[in-house]
């Protein structure tokens, strides 16, 4: 489903936090072996999905046999009280399920319903809304999945497939041509320099920057900032960004948009699953 990510794992790992030990001791005290139960996940709010395969996962790893229907898949975006999904089987397999699949869906459709919002706010203005790095660990891979399924789009996945040289390092290394410098002479190919003066855009882009990240700068500036490079490099505006700015900041003419709180902030959804016995 998501390159690179290990579902099994994932969902092996999930359900042993959750079953101790001992197993879903309610369920096999409360249940009986033999009993079914049809359920309904549905949304209680209007969302933009994510994360209903992984769900099913989980239903899956404890009942194989259990028959799934899907009436909407991730990215669709729904009003409330859509179905999301029916499920029939083994009642305690499912009960035990249940919340590590809701955990799951309701975290990544909060993240792609985040996203939705700024992307519907920046329409029509040629800015592409980014995600950071600002993810929870162990998570990244499938929040930046969410961020793609609410419209967004994926920044570097981590430390290793672009350089972004901010603040620090251009201290550590003296100043900012320095550090770029040293950057292009080690071949790495994407090169993205953090700038939070319009006095650093120059020797960035002479000393080989491939995208600038123009930070915590206002309008005015990012106007002034994107006019100075011309179009030589895809400019990215930064910081503090909220969903009542991002259009203001979008229309100064920046390439990217980048948004922290897509991942770092983002409110679970409200999504139920009602069982119904067979």
């Amino acid at each position: 489903m998501i390159a690179g990510f290990d579902l099994d794992a994932f969902v092996a790992a999930t359900l042993a936090e959750d079953m101790g030990p001992s197993g879903d001791i309610t369920a096999a005290a409360v249940i009986p072996a033999e009993a079914r139960f049809s359920g309904v996940m549905a949304s209680r709010e209007a969302i933009a999905i994510a994360g209903l395969p992984l769900a099913e996962a989980f239903f899956r790893a404890l009942d194989p046999d259990v028959a799934i229907e899907m009436p909407v898949a991730d990215g669709d975006r729904v009003a409330a009280g859509t179905v999301l999904m029916r499920i029939e089987g083994h009642a305690r397999a499912l009960l035990t399920a249940e919340r590590s699949a809701l955990n799951t869906v309701q975290h990544l459709s909060g993240v792609a319903t985040l996203t939705a919002a700024y992307v519907d706010a920046i329409a029509g203005t040629g800015a592409t809304l980014l995600d950071t790095r600002k993810t929870i660990p162990g998570l990244r891979l499938l929040e930046k999945y969410a961020v793609r399924m609410g419209g967004g789009a994926n920044h570097r996945m981590g430390l290793w497939d672009a350089a972004m040289i901010k603040d620090n390092h251009v201290a550590v290394a003296g100043d900012i041509g320095a550090a770029t410098a040293r950057a292009r002479d080690a071949g790495i190919a994407s090169i993205i320099v953090e700038c939070d003066r319009i006095d650093q855009i120059e020797p960035a882009i002479a000393h080989g920057a491939t995208h600038l990240l123009l930070d915590n700068m206002a309008p005015p500036t990012l106007r002034e900032a994107v006019a100075l490079v011309a179009g030589r490099v895809p400019t990215e505006a930064s910081g503090g960004v909220r969903l009542d700015t991002i259009r203001a900041i979008a229309e100064t003419g920046v390439t990217y948009i980048s948004v922290g709180r897509l991942t770092q902030s983002a409110p679970a959804v409200d999504i139920g699953l009602d069982f119904e016995a067979v």
